[in-house]
């Protein structure tokens, strides 16, 4: 299984958030680097985001969600156009599972397991 995982879920329609655009950024030397995207498939979820064998360093990532493209889709109005969640990894290799909860008007987000 991929170190970072992910899992969207539309909290007004009460299903998964299927085909939102997404991507895995590292901060270093004061830039982001992009390590990887990907697109929600029917249960929410990127597949194989990272390879299984890769240990990512500590430091600190960003997952970016392009929210205006789901909402498009579904011709909803569009209130936040993409979601950036930022956090820092450390050095145990840990999985770390990063969920969204999305409305048209909110979301949220925790460390999931």
């Amino acid at each position: 299984m991929s170190q970072i995982t992910t899992h969207i879920l539309d909290t007004a329609l009460g299903r998964p958030a299927s085909a939102v655009p997404l991507a895995l950024h590292q901060f270093q030397n004061d830039e982001w680097t992009e390590l990887s995207s990907g697109v929600t498939n029917n249960d929410g979820r990127v597949a194989g985001l990272l390879a299984a064998d890769l240990k990512l360093p500590a430091g600190t990532y960003r997952m970016h969600f392009d929210t205006a493209a789901y909402f498009s889709k579904l011709n909803s109005d569009v209130f936040y156009p993409y979601v950036d969640v930022v956090f820092n990894l450390d050095d145990s290799g840990e999985h770390y599972h990063i969920p969204l909860l999305l409305s048209p008007y909110g979301y949220s987000t925790y460390r999931g397991s």
